[in-house]
């Protein structure tokens, strides 16, 4: 990757993760996307071991990004508007903890933006209920890529959404 240094991370549990790589990997700024499994105290899961709710990870897409072309703070009004950050455990049909609402940071730039995004949402009146989105720092657990068949899986069947 050209100008590889310049490059940032960024990791967000939203749910299921087909549809929210899919919307992150088609944003402008955004180099690369990969989805995995975050948050959980397992070595090495699979997607049977996550779904099984016993190893405590979260279906995560980390993604490079340019940030001279899109801020976090925009990679995070995304993540918001893709979610239902009030539901724990659980997005639409999707219940269970790998299904979780979690922002991993990388930095103490990202901590404090994710932070205030997060309660900047939560006095909106936006929701009724209370936004129950974790901010925790990504160097406390490791990404661990999911298995192929997971990866940019509605790009390869043609579909822009989980949604028929």
């Amino acid at each position: 990757m050209e100008n590889e240094n310049k490059y940032k991370k960024a990791a967000f549990a939203a749910g299921c993760f087909w549809g929210i790589e899919e919307t992150f990997r088609i944003t402008k700024g955004v180099i690369s996307t990969a989805v995995g499994y975050m948050g959980g105290h397992t070595e090495n899961p699979t997607y049977e071991n996550v779904c099984s709710g016993r190893t405590g990870h979260a279906e995560t897409v980390e993604l490079t990004y340019d940030p001279s072309v899109i801020t976090y703070n925009e990679l995070l009004d995304i993540f918001w508007k893709i979610h239902d950050p009030t539901t724990l455990n659980r997005q639409g049909p999707d219940i269970g903890e790998q299904y979780r609402s979690v922002i991993f940071y990388y930095d103490s730039e990202q901590e404090k933006a994710a932070r205030a995004s997060k309660e900047e949402l939560q006095q909106s009146g936006m929701y009724n209920r209370d936004v129950v989105t974790e901010i925790v720092p990504a160097d406390k657990f490791k990404f661990y890529m999911a298995e192929d068949y997971h990866q940019q899986y509605l790009k390869k069947r043609g579909r822009s959404s989980c949604r028929f």
